[in-house]
């Protein structure tokens, strides 16, 4: 197999960044490639030499650039205009990106979140758009409880105090006596409703589209309001989709109906909270504390006050944390590239 032509990814370089010079090409031992391929998902980067030879096998010419998250406009529009097809993470796919793609025929994210491309672009232009439904619903719903663990039961905290010294009995509480409020009741949400239903939970759910009414009586979930669910919730979760009608969903208005005592839990996208408005509420006591795994600017900056705060627990957008999940959706992202490049339907990924 030939190696990438300005150096090799670093083995076990961690997500996001790659030990490689910018816009390296994965060169073709056949020199016969019949299509160009961007490969700029930052997970699948460090296993490039896994599925490497699968693509080029396939015809395939990857052109791999550096990635710190995802690509902007800026750095799309240099390198997007030969490409047959892109294996992306959330770079910025806008129309001006779109437009200036004169061969693009497909993109294949890999995950399922696909706000970050110019859907309406993409089908004027007639590139097919393609994602993994359902690829993180376990682990991001997992990530919701162990953020609600950490500030019912307050363990981290005790753990601090011990280790400092100290013999306190900071006081907790239990899931069971506590309402939870879900936002988006998709695969993600219903998972998170699930769980509440195992801990004992109120549950409390808003969605503009119901789920089946199966759904709701098995896990105890009662529908109300987006305003009522705020001011009934210990926790609020966000796990709606990000489109301009939950754009700042979460802000001033929305903190004023929070109880004092609230937490939010955003493992969904960054943008659907306005974080100048959250940071002003917890500084104001309007909320106990808020769990983000998503922000309005990844990496979320150094000087976000954010960062300096007590009551935030955060982590750098990994509530989809799962090897065999990863798995998963990297053999579905090849498969949605390669049957929209070469039309073939159930394509197989060779073991």
């Amino acid at each position: 197999m030939k190696t990438l032509s300005h150096g090799e990814p670093a083995p076990g370089s961690s997500h996001g960044r790659v030990a490689c010079h910018p816009y390296q090409r994965f060169e073709s031992e056949s020199h016969l490639a019949k299509y160009n391929v961007i490969l700029s998902a930052p997970y699948m980067q460090p296993v490039v030499e896994r599925f490497g030879p699968v693509l080029e096998r396939a015809g395939c010419a990857l052109i791999i650039p550096n990635v710190h998250e995802r690509l902007s406009e800026e750095e799309l529009l240099p390198i997007i205009g030969n490409a047959d097809g892109i294996i992306c993470g959330d770079d910025r796919l806008t129309r001006k990106v779109l437009q200036s793609a004169r061969r693009l025929r497909v993109i294949s994210k890999w995950g399922t979140g696909i706000d970050s491309i110019d859907q309406v672009a993409a089908r004027e232009l007639g590139i097919k758009v393609c994602n993994t439904p359902n690829a993180f619903s376990q682990p991001v719903a997992d990530s919701v409880f162990a953020a609600m663990l950490h500030f019912a039961r307050r363990t981290a905290e005790m753990d601090r105090e011990m280790k400092a010294g100290a013999w306190d009995k900071i006081p907790g509480k239990s899931l069971s006596e506590c309402t939870l409020g879900v936002i988006g009741l998709g695969n993600v949400g219903k998972a998170v409703v699930q769980r509440a239903a195992g801990f004992g939970m109120t549950i409390l759910g808003t969605d503009p589209v119901a789920p089946p009414a199966d759904f709701l009586d098995r896990n105890t979930l009662r529908l109300i309001s987006f305003g009522d669910l705020l001011s009934a919730s210990d926790f609020v979760s966000i796990n709606c989709d990000l489109n301009p009608t939950t754009h700042h969903l979460m802000n001033a208005g929305a903190f004023a109906q929070m109880k004092a005592s609230a937490i939010l839990i955003n493992t969904a996208r960054g943008p659907i909270v306005d974080e100048v408005a959250l940071v002003d509420a917890l500084r104001a006591q309007q909320l106990a504390g808020a769990a983000l795994d998503v922000f309005e600017v990844e990496p979320l900056p150094a000087t976000s006050a954010l960062r300096s705060m007590s009551n935030t627990l955060l982590s750098p957008h990994n509530s989809n944390s799962s090897p065999a999940a990863w798995e998963r959706v990297h053999q579905n992202t090849i498969r949605n590239l390669l049957e929209n490049l070469q039309g073939v339907q159930q394509w197989k990924l060779a073991s």
